[in-house]
């Protein structure tokens, strides 16, 4: 005998034992019918008060399934499982990383349907004591992700990562070049030996990961263009791989290059091809405009440490970043009064209201300028008219 109701029912297992079914949903790996199951001992009448108590928690989203899982061990399925199959390698194995490295032992092992914001909030605030809020942030995104799943696969009725209250971003300070400083650093560039990779990041504004991965085969010497369509990652556990997956459609971008430029990387790839013909066959055949000795990709960390900290030193410019070169490339042609449309397609954003909220110090800069133009315009044409 069954009695069913609104996505529950109750079947017969004997002389006064009925088993009480509510359906929960489809797993979201396996795709199996997912059921909350319970047996009851008694009367007929008492295993429906029991479906109708089921289904008016289900129908307010608080029938879960009864689980031991702990945290870890959903985490791990979910990376596997879910992630690895829905986002590029780079965002798999920053995922993976970062679960491993800053998730407490204690969260860790917690049954999943146990968890609680509170321990939660204790644990982001135990993690702001040592890490940046950029850190906490990029931590709870995660993890709020997976739980989100877990909620939609029923192991849990709410996500308890929604409630919790975050460290706020401290805005970092953008370091830049002024255009005597950008003169000063290039001209120290032109001296060291990889200054070539830093005047080539300086005039396109590319990311490091980007001018890094680049190939011959990307520089159009006739039309003078480079086109960027694809990064260089590193793996956390050694190893390196080029991810044609750029971060965005419009990171996948090509950039005119000035005559000048284009000079220097044709004497360049003369150079190139004298050592690689030296070396023969130890030399890595992977095309790339920069490389190592044995043609492998430059590693930016030491490219910083080798060779960028020297330029800087040799032109007296104090601390910056590779990212400095970037964020010069930007500021220096927005206050030269190039259009920001045009500035946030040579960098590669999404949406040009990213460069409108990094680089608005100089915007508001460029007011008094505007200002003075709109006010020498309009009186200016007052005065010839009277």
């Amino acid at each position: 005998m069954a009695n069913t109701r609104r996505s529950g029912q109750i079947q017969e297992k004997g002389k006064g034992r009925w088993l009480v079914r509510v359906f929960l949903g489809r797993d979201a790996a396996t795709g199996k019918r997912i059921y909350d199951s319970e047996t009851i001992n008694g009367k007929l009448s008492e295993a429906k008060t029991v479906l109708n108590e089921k289904l008016a928690k289900k129908d307010r989203g608080q029938l879960v399934r009864k689980t031991t899982l702990t945290l870890k061990a959903y985490l791990d399925d979910w990376v596997e499982t879910i992630v690895r199959t829905r986002v590029r390698e780079a965002t798999y194995d920053s995922y993976k990383y970062h679960l491993n490295r800053y998730l407490s032992d204690g969260l860790k092992n917690t049954v999943i349907g146990k968890l609680r914001t509170i321990e939660i909030q204790r644990f982001y605030n135990s993690l702001k004591l040592t890490y940046s809020p950029r850190t906490v942030q990029y931590v709870h995104t995660i993890l709020k992700n997976a739980l989100k799943k877990a909620v939609e696969m029923r192991l849990i009725a709410d996500n308890p990562c929604n409630y919790v209250e975050l460290p706020k971003k401290r805005k970092s300070k953008i370091s830049v070049f002024t255009p005597a400083q950008a003169q000063a650093f290039l001209s120290s560039a032109r001296i060291n030996r990889n200054g070539l990779i830093f005047e080539l990041a300086l005039v396109t504004g590319a990311r490091p990961e980007e001018y890094l991965a680049l190939t011959w085969s990307d520089l159009d010497m006739d039309r003078r263009t480079i086109t960027f369509q694809r990064t260089l990652i590193w793996r956390k556990g050694g190893g390196w791989y080029f991810d044609e997956q750029m971060k965005t459609t419009q990171s996948r971008r090509t950039i005119p290059l000035p005559d000048l430029l284009i000079g220097r990387l044709k004497a360049h790839r003369t150079e190139q091809s004298k050592y690689l013909m030296k070396l023969g066959l130890a030399y890595k055949r992977n095309d790339l405009i920069f490389a190592s000795n044995q043609g492998t990709p430059l590693h930016s960390g030491n490219l910083t440490k080798r060779y960028f900290h020297q330029i800087l030193n040799d032109a007296k410019l104090g601390h910056h970043t590779l990212y400095s070169l970037r964020h010069s490339c930007a500021t220096l042609l927005l206050a030269d009064g190039v259009n920001i449309k045009v500035i946030q397609e040579r960098l590669g954003h999404s949406d040009i209201t990213l460069t409108l909220s990094t680089y608005s110090h100089v915007l508001e800069g460029m007011q008094e300028d505007a200002t003075d133009r709109m006010g020498a315009l309009l009186y200016q044409i007052r005065a010839a008219k009277i």
